[in-house]
């Protein structure tokens, strides 16, 4: 006697376990895909912030003018905080291209650049109102030293003269929780001229 044809409920439940099995991993790993497809995707923002401010602070500070002026020199700074005179790049909408620059951090963490046009007269009017742009947020600490470039000397806390240092040093810190991490930003004034 034959057997009909077709497949007993055996080998259809292992069939099915088998295609279940199967389509577990294909979702499981579909989940991992777009998971870190997502996590790289905010990595790769939190990271583009950083490198737009880096960039934006080497142009800047590669870009810095001595003054002759003995009452204002081109570059005062603190370990917190800079002011200097800068060449803004030809595409900058002000009536100067020379500018003073402010670099420093606000109380709600934010790493701020304000400027205004730099003229070498005075001002017969009421100077006008400084130009801010935040180049970061959750910044816990912004450092800066001078490197003078004398023989034996070292990074300094302040710098107040009229020649401008040799080098700067420019470091951002973040929080322990906050994952960014950035080098330091060292630019030689004096040197570095990078075109528009």
């Amino acid at each position: 006697m034959r057997r009909p044809a077709g497949f007993t409920l055996l080998e259809i439940l292992v069939a099915l376990a088998v295609l279940g099995f199967l389509l577990l991993g294909l979702t499981q790993g579909a989940r991992f895909g777009l998971a870190a497809w997502d996590s790289q995707a905010r990595l790769l923002d939190r990271t583009g912030d950083l490198q737009v401010a880096d960039r934006t602070l080497r142009r800047i500070l590669s870009r810095l003018v001595p003054l002759d002026d003995d009452r204002r020199p081109g570059l005062r700074g603190a370990a917190h905080r800079l002011e200097a005179v800068t060449e803004l790049p030809a595409m900058a909408a002000a009536p100067t291209r020379q500018a003073v620059v402010t670099l420093g951090l606000d109380e709600a963490g934010r790493l701020m650049l304000r400027w205004t046009p730099y003229l070498h007269a005075r001002w017969l009017g009421p100077p006008p109102t400084p130009q801010a742009s935040e180049l970061l947020r959750g910044v816990e600490g912004l450092d800066i030293a001078y490197w003078p470039g004398a023989p034996g000397g070292g990074w300094v806390a302040s710098w107040a003269s009229p020649d401008l240092p040799a080098l700067l040093r420019i470091r951002i810190l973040f929080s322990r929780e906050d994952g960014r991490r950035w080098p330091d930003i060292i630019v030689a004034p004096k040197r570095e001229r990078p075109d528009d």
